[in-house]
């Protein structure tokens, strides 16, 4: 499946906002859209480019491409209980996110290059598929064929000084995490409108 493979500072400039899935950089220094006219003074925002710039930020952090988040959102809305809380529920809960949050990988791309290649397991289990959802009790574990790998073993070391969200539980020395709660929309680690994401596919759906 096609992927982005861009200029990532790019498109976190043109969202005006750092998109810690995307890249490790932790501010912009040049906090303005990219481009020969980035630094003029613009108009005011229409209330369409409002709701897609606050998608492209979910749609790029996640690394999902177009029709897989819309279909993200239309099971989000069919559910009981605040679309948006579920839509960043269910996007937080994908394997793919949760290998991330563990500290296992910097950046969403490498977290699932991890997981495609097979060196995660779900309870036991080896997974390859990144949109895996992980429920509430499962455990997330290295392959062991795979501790021995120098960039494992440098994966492990540096999760140790990252801070996870408080529906994880990891520990380095086993490598091995478990998802203890059901992820909520305040644990999603940069802001974001989830209402105006929501009324973006609202003539869509």
């Amino acid at each position: 499946m096609a992927r982005y493979r861009g200029p990532r500072i790019k498109v976190c400039r043109s969202l005006g906002a750092v998109l810690p899935g995307l890249t490790t950089t932790p501010t912009l220094d040049r906090p303005y859209p990219p481009g020969q006219h980035g630094m003029r003074r613009r108009g005011k925002t229409s209330d369409y480019k409002v709701r897609m710039i606050e998608k492209q930020k979910l749609r790029m952090h996640f690394g999902i491409l177009e029709a897989q988040f819309r279909r993200y959102v239309s099971e989000a809305t069919r559910r009981k209980g605040p679309s948006g809380r579920n839509l960043i529920t269910d996007l937080e809960s994908r394997l793919d996110n949760v290998v991330w949050r563990l500290g296992l990988a910097p950046t969403m791309p490498a977290a699932r290059q991890l997981v495609v290649h097979g060196h995660i397991m779900v309870d036991g289990r080896r997974v390859d598929r990144p949109s895996f959802s992980v429920k509430p009790g499962q455990e997330i574990s290295i392959r062991a064929r795979s501790m021995t790998k120098p960039f494992v073993q440098q994966a492990l070391e540096a999760s140790t000084s990252r801070i996870r969200p408080p529906y994880l539980e990891f520990d380095p020395a086993k490598g091995t995490g478990k998802m203890i709660s059901t992820p909520e929309a305040e644990d999603l680690p940069f802001e974001v409108n989830t209402q105006a994401v929501v009324e973006f596919y609202s003539q869509q759906l």
